[in-house]
């Protein structure tokens, strides 16, 4: 309501320039019409932008989990680049992150990294990112300076609060403890402190180091395993919805979503939307707003 507020009174405004713009003439008031109609046309795009997040787990915050498709070292490397992509954009959005579960890859890059992403409509800005990025670039790796092409998958759930309602039978579930790995000092190896959460009936697997309590990271598992069967029934559902109305834009979870090309050319296509751009360091920084806005105003609301 504050942003349909703030559009009426805009709107009001322009209309009083206006008639004034209309008495006197040209002159700079015409430059100031103009710039009061470009700052409400923005108010008005952001509140349909809005609109688009109006779905009960869009106002959430979310995990996001990256892994490296085959490939070795490789997709490894570009999974990195991605998790410093998303911790960048979180940084610009203002909204809070931090590492869950981080494994480390031998000679470069990650096997795998679960962060948290926590601010207004995490999960509803994020929700657009999960799928297939595939990168196309001259390997730094490789001797011969020859063309690669590397794949890395995205996953983005939200994180279920108590008005949500997912049973778990915890004897459906297994439990192993493993040594935290990664940054911390030399006291985060000392004892079994991570763990990992399996859930028969599903098949998921989830693995928690946050902090140095085993108890602490059994909670947030347990949190993130009924996060993911939410929103693999919230899938299901919206796969069913989209059978019954015929719905050819279903988005295919998992399938390729995006492709970041560095070289012959430089260019970062998404390919449900068509939106795209050249600026490939400005994406690798950070600045998904395009790709963003473009996803949740073609499938979003």
């Amino acid at each position: 309501m504050d942003k349909y507020d703030a559009i009426v009174s805009a709107f009001e405004d322009l209309e009083v320039l206006m008639e004034l713009y209309a008495e006197e003439g040209q002159g700079e008031g015409e430059k100031e019409v103009g710039v009061k109609y470009g700052a409400l046309c923005r108010l008005v795009d952001d509140l349909e932008f809005v609109n688009m997040l109006s779905g009960q787990e869009d106002k959430l915050d979310c995990m996001l989990q990256i892994n490296p498709g085959a490939g070795g070292t490789e997709s490894q490397d570009w999974a990195q680049m991605l998790e410093r992509m998303y911790l960048a954009w979180a940084e610009k959005q203002g909204f809070r992150h931090k590492i869950v579960d981080r494994q480390e890859a031998e000679e470069a890059g990650i096997k795998s990294v679960t962060m948290e992403v926590s601010g207004d409509f995490a999960f509803g800005y994020l929700k657009g990112e999960s799928g297939v990025h595939r990168l196309v670039r001259i390997s730094p790796f490789d001797a011969a300076k020859k063309r690669h092409t590397s794949f890395a998958s995205v996953y983005v759930y939200p994180i279920v609060d108590e008005s949500f309602d997912v049973e778990v039978n915890p004897g459906d579930i297994r439990w192993d403890t493993y040594r935290s790995s990664g940054p911390g000092g030399q006291h985060v190896n000392k004892t079994e402190s991570a763990v990992r959460l399996h859930h028969e009936p599903s098949g998921f697997v989830v693995e928690c180091q946050e902090t140095r309590s085993q108890l602490k990271n059994r909670k947030k598992a347990l949190i993130m395993l009924k996060s993911r069967l939410h929103e693999q029934e919230m899938r299901k559902k919206e796969e069913a919805r989209a059978l019954v109305e015929g719905n050819k834009k279903k988005i295919e979870w998992g399938s390729q979503i995006r492709n970041y090309v560095f070289h012959p050319y430089k260019l970062v296509k998404d390919l449900r939307t068509g939106h795209h751009t050249s600026d490939v360091q400005g994406v690798m920084d950070g600045n998904l707003e395009g790709f963003i806005k473009a996803y949740l105003m073609e499938f979003g609301g």
